[in-house]
């Protein structure tokens, strides 16, 4: 994909002012680093007409430090969420490999969600989604740490406003149901098959999990993502960000 002008407009007032003698337009930082989400790799692949490497790099690290794409997620997604009452959300968390080239390495200053076990070194993205295409919340922990302490963190984090809240059986506890009950919703999750007593939930409403599934499908396409390849947890969630940014401009509509 690439950063079209029309795309570009609806991102240049929400990124920080170049001020001075700077070297590279957003526009052109914006390219290369999309250019790094879907390709994955060093940055010292990228072509040489997407701009020297190291400031493009110093650019996307300075930005990913102050939550400047936070920002702008929460800047395109609100219209939507005004828009359309969401009624539903989901919660999800798949399994994201490390990359073999980060795994195990020093350690650098800063949180970095990732941890060894019998599949190797992997990190969790929590997802709060209200649809297929937009993400009210997320966060980062080690690949493995337990879903659903992580999800009842998450969930209280999480400005909810949603009636219900479906969820997969690795939340079907008490503890993480009972969660949502005190944030005003209704959890909508299938108890396990080796519950004595059993609860009924809302069947069509539990079909709305594929959208939380769907989005992760999406970001995964992005190879930056589908393979961890930053050690700090604040990289990695502006590349995640990055790729909710892209997917929500690729409605907007090209010439």
């Amino acid at each position: 994909m690439e950063l079209t002008q029309q795309q570009y407009e609806h991102l240049k007032d929400l990124l920080p002012r170049q001020r001075g003698n700077v070297r590279g337009d957003n526009r052109r930082v914006l390219a290369a680093i999309l250019y790094v989400v879907e390709q994955g790799g060093k940055w010292r692949g990228l072509p040489e007409q997407g701009g020297k490497w190291h400031t493009i790099y110093t650019r996307m690290n300075r930005w990913a430090k102050k939550g400047v794409l936070d920002r702008i997620v929460v800047a395109l997604q609100q219209p939507q969420l005004i828009r359309v009452r969401v009624e539903v959300v989901s919660l999800d968390s798949p399994v994201v490999p490390v990359h073999p080239a980060r795994a195990g390495r020093a350690k650098k200053t800063g949180p970095q969600a990732s941890g060894k076990s019998s599949g190797g070194w992997t990190t969790k993205i929590h997802l709060v989604a209200a649809d297929a295409g937009t993400a009210v919340s997320l966060s980062l922990s080690p690949g493995q740490a337990g879903d659903a302490p992580e999800g009842r963190k998450l969930l209280a984090e999480t400005p909810l406003e949603a009636e219900y809240v479906v969820m997969d059986r690795a939340y079907e506890g008490e503890a993480t149901r009972q969660c949502v009950r005190d944030l005003g919703a209704t959890p909508v999750v299938p108890p396990k098959s080796n519950r004595r007593v059993p609860w009924p939930y809302d069947r069509a409403k539990y079909k709305k999990r594929n959208e939380v599934e769907r989005l992760f499908r999406r970001l995964k396409g992005f190879r930056r993502i589908f393979s961890r390849f930053d050690k700090l947890d604040v990289v990695f969630a502006f590349f995640i960000h990055f790729a909710l940014i892209i997917e929500a401009l690729r409605s907007v509509n090209t010439p």
